[in-house]
């Protein structure tokens, strides 16, 4: 691909792109609220001195120019309670194509994901960010990430009230010596919501399987999962046993059911199917469940 001829934007749009940061740091005046990097302000210096005096720049885009510059905004989503990190990009050079335009081009928005929404969450809310307006776009962050956040809560006083009516919320740990079959790995994935049931799956030898939920509704997954997913094993090779039922005082620690088989790092085994153990351990000890390891795979 042939690689893009680009173009210092001009003085006067050059100051409407420097003019975005007075505005950004006006709007973010607390410590904490904007970040910018030490790279950033030593560009917008010589940028400034620049646009008084445009014919100073040398012939070519100058190398101390680069084609955008970065900073941080910090926003706070329901009153503050939870915040959010908005990545702002600020083009400084553009397309020769586009040198007859007399707009500067916009601003870039990235997420950084939060520890309360997944990569998915985030990969929902991040391409509908608007493009042409600041304001804009961090008012409609702070909406969505606020209407999550309120949905979220919405749905896991639901999933309570459910899990009542149901029974305690148990987690119960089972063991394989050996979990392969992709297909049967899925399964076990994508049954676990209609059961009302969270946790994970790794796949290897061993592999490991925990699930979060009602004892009754794991009982009937696990029914279910042998009966049907497993269907076309033979009853000798359907080695799985339950090896600790946490059952005092349990809060799910995971919001979904996910494989992590290929989140843990390489494989060792001539089949690369040797799972991690220590990556493993490090996983769960993070997520505070250091004994389950212990009970499981000891």
């Amino acid at each position: 691909m042939a690689s893009k001829n680009l173009s210092i934007l001009p003085a006067d749009i050059m100051e409407s792109q420097l003019s975005a940061i007075d505005l950004l740091t006006a709007m973010f005046p607390s410590p904490g609220e904007l970040e910018i990097p030490e790279s950033t302000t030593q560009c917008v210096e010589r940028l400034r001195d620049w646009c008084q005096d445009p014919t100073s720049t040398p012939s070519g885009i100058p190398e101390w120019i680069p084609q955008s510059i970065s900073l941080v905004v910090c926003l706070p989503i329901t009153d503050g309670d939870k915040t959010i990190q908005v990545n702002v990009s600020i083009p400084l050079q553009r397309e020769d194509s586009e040198r007859g335009c007399d707009q500067p081009p916009p601003l870039g928005y990235s997420l950084r994901q939060p520890d309360w929404m997944s990569k998915a969450e985030l990969a929902r809310l991040a391409p509908l960010i608007p493009q042409h307006d600041a304001l804009e776009a961090f008012e409609y962050i702070q909406e969505e990430a606020s209407r999550f956040l309120q949905d979220k809560h919405l749905q896991s006083q639901t999933a309570t009230s459910e899990e009542c009516s149901r029974g305690p919320l148990v987690r119960v740990w089972f063991y394989f010596p050996s979990l392969s079959t992709r297909k049967k790995r899925d399964d076990m994935v994508n049954l676990a919501p209609g059961y009302s049931l969270t946790g994970f799956v790794l796949a290897g030898k061993p592999g490991v399987l925990c699930l979060e939920g009602a004892s009754t509704d794991i009982d009937a997954y696990m029914s279910f999962i042998k009966t049907h997913s497993w269907g076309d094993i033979p009853s000798h090779q359907k080695k799985v046993s339950e090896r600790f039922r946490e059952t005092e005082s349990i809060r799910r620690v995971f919001s979904g059911m996910e494989e992590i088989t290929d989140s843990l790092g390489e494989r060792g085994g001539q089949r690369a199917n040797r799972g991690d153990m220590q990556a493993l351990e490090a996983w769960l000890g993070a997520k505070g469940l250091h004994e389950a390891f212990e009970n499981v795979i000891f």
